[in-house]
């Protein structure tokens, strides 16, 4: 699949793209469910490429630590909210290969809260759909394990101000002795 920048923007601006999203509790988690859910967002992913449409499937988990998973097709590995950027990286007018990147967001993932990563070229999901779910749930219990044991970085610490040697001067004191004669 490939789209020009006009149309991809137009798209997004406008919200004209397949969206999905599932929330699920971390009691709830377990490798099979994980597997369900990836599988399915394959599918309507491999779904909305045949239809040439582009996509925004998300999974969120709820819970102690929250954190999204999204699936997106775009052209460029920037997430939707930023579509605007695009085009400072592409031509008007020249049909660009569409790819679908694996976005995690969470307070609790790194500084920036946010991680994207590509997932696959658009044209392979689906003669690829069963090792790309795999693939997916695997980077899913995966993230979800980086979450769960982050740990902010914390504040350098500040170092106490360099102390400075101060010279002592001393001056000798003349004594003024009045002599008497």
């Amino acid at each position: 699949m490939e789209i020009k920048l006009a149309d991809l923007t137009d798209k997004i601006a406008n919200q004209t793209y397949v969206q999905d999203l599932d929330t699920i509790k971390y009691a709830d988690i377990t490798k099979t469910k994980l597997k369900n859910i990836a599988e399915k967002m394959v599918k309507e992913a491999s779904a909305a490429i045949k239809h040439d449409e582009l996509f925004q499937l998300q999974l969120a988990v709820t819970g102690q630590r929250p954190v999204t998973f999204c699936l997106e097709a775009n052209i460029i590995n920037l997430p939707y909210d930023d579509y605007k950027k695009i085009a400072n990286f592409f031509e008007d007018g020249k049909a660009e290969p569409v790819n679908v990147y694996f976005e995690t967001i969470s307070d609790y993932i790194n500084v920036s809260k946010f991680r994207i990563d590509l997932f696959a070229a658009a044209d392979d999901l689906d003669a690829q759909s069963d090792e790309l779910a795999a693939k997916l749930a695997e980077t899913m219990d995966a993230q979800i394990k980086a979450v769960r044991s982050y740990e902010a970085p914390k504040p350098a610490a500040k170092k106490p101000a360099a102390k400075t040697k101060t010279k002592k001067t001393t001056s000798k004191r003349s004594s003024k002795t009045k002599s008497t004669k």
